[in-house]
């Protein structure tokens, strides 16, 4: 018995739920994926399922088994990537986990150019606003957005995430001037569901140590989806806290106008947020994630596209 071979085609009927599923994956005959487990549960001397005619079932052997076989089977994948790495183009199955509106504006719009560049990867994106867990999921990258919690993953930056105040030229038409932070407080605010408390800190960029100013904000409108928040300011509903990579086409064609340009705002007093690309820890990073890490970045550009829009909007104020 081929003992790689039986090892891989069990970890695959446990993934896949299914001898013939197993099959398939492995590009062998059922009949094949059937004599391999018998094979291992004779040299175990222990049954590894509960067959049943709906599903299978790992025996209590079978789950000890299964832990084990994995980490060997990633250790021999670590070290086979570990010795061809370095002379290996990027090919392959890329799993991405990206935000639903962020993933739509800002990776997927791109993944043409990154698909003709290297012919050899095949992309499956889930667009997700939910932390799903990279390991168990098989994911290979996601696309993160603000503030990381220390975990296993590996992080990399991929650009700032900065929000800036936005309102529809309409609303400020019929609204007091906005001249200092304490003025929102006489406006009327659009207000992200998530944040846990309708507080904006706001420090001046023109020093560079200054105390944070807290402002209570308050609204007749508040949504949990970044998208519901646009097109609530755009229909004129007031003030809105959103982040550069959602308002800059609005701002550039004139549809949005920033607020209170000189001050920094916030919406916690942590650490600060940015765009990240995160994956599981590997010895060797595969090299169709580096070459995905190294082409977003280069897309996105430094300071980031979304950003020179905003900013080329100001100038023209």
């Amino acid at each position: 018995m081929n003992y790689f071979a039986a090892m891989r085609a069990f970890a695959h009927v446990v993934e896949l739920g299914s001898f013939s599923k197993a099959a398939d994956e492995e590009g062998i005959k059922v009949s094949t994926v059937s004599r391999y487990i018998s094979a291992l549960e004779t040299d175990l001397g222990a049954a590894l399922f509960n067959r049943s005619t709906r599903a299978l079932h790992l025996t209590e052997a079978g789950r000890h088994f299964h832990g084990h076989a994995v980490r060997i089977l990633d250790d021999l994948a670590q070290a086979r990537l570990a010795a061809t790495s370095l002379n290996a183009r990027p090919q392959g199955l890329l799993r991405l986990n990206i935000p639903v509106v962020f993933g739509r504006q800002h990776i997927v719009p791109h993944l043409p150019d990154f698909m003709a560049e290297h012919p050899d990867i095949r992309v499956d994106v889930t667009l997700d606003d939910e932390t799903v867990d990279l390991i168990a999921s098989g994911c290979d990258l996601a696309v993160r957005i603000g503030t990381l919690a220390d975990s296993r993953l590996i992080a990399k930056r991929l650009a700032p995430h900065r929000r800036t105040l936005v309102a529809s030229p309409a609303y400020l038409q019929m609204s007091r001037a906005i001249a200092e932070p304490r003025d929102l407080e006489d406006h009327q605010c659009v207000l992200f569901a998530l944040q846990p408390r309708n507080i904006w800190y706001f420090n001046t960029k023109k020093a560079k140590r200054t105390q944070l100013q807290k402002v209570a904000v308050r609204g007749r409108f508040r949504a949990n989806h970044s998208e519901a928040l646009l097109d609530a300011v755009l229909a004129g509903l007031g003030v809105a806290l959103l982040p550069t990579w959602l308002t800059g086409k609005a701002i550039t064609e004139g549809r949005l106008v920033t607020v209170l340009n000189e001050w920094n705002v916030q919406t916690t007093t942590g650490a600060t947020p940015a765009i990240w690309g995160v994956y599981p820890p590997k010895k060797v990073v595969p090299p169709k994630v580096r070459a995905f890490l190294a082409f977003i970045e280069q897309r996105f550009g430094d300071p980031p596209y979304w950003c020179r829009i905003d900013a080329h909007a100001n100038e023209g104020e």
